[in-house]
């Protein structure tokens, strides 16, 4: 796992607490902070998922391009 992938985690599970934390003592700016946060955690993982696999096309594409030259 990449630091990036255990601070989406992290994000995610302070989420989760500060939800449920929200829902325990009626407090709805807690709780809707909370449900941000988990909702943020997913989007990021999912960005950083997306942004790596695109990342690892393009390199994979210039280095056949790099060795069509040499041909």
């Amino acid at each position: 796992m990449s630091w990036k992938e255990i601070v989406c985690i992290c994000v995610i599970v302070v989420g989760v607490i500060l939800f449920l934390y929200g829902a325990n003592y009626y407090n709805a700016v807690i709780g809707w902070a909370g449900f941000s946060l988990i909702i943020g955690g997913f989007f990021a993982e999912i960005v950083l998922k997306v942004y790596e696999s695109v990342k690892k096309k393009k390199r994979l594409i210039r280095n056949r391009k790099v060795l069509s030259i040499f041909r």
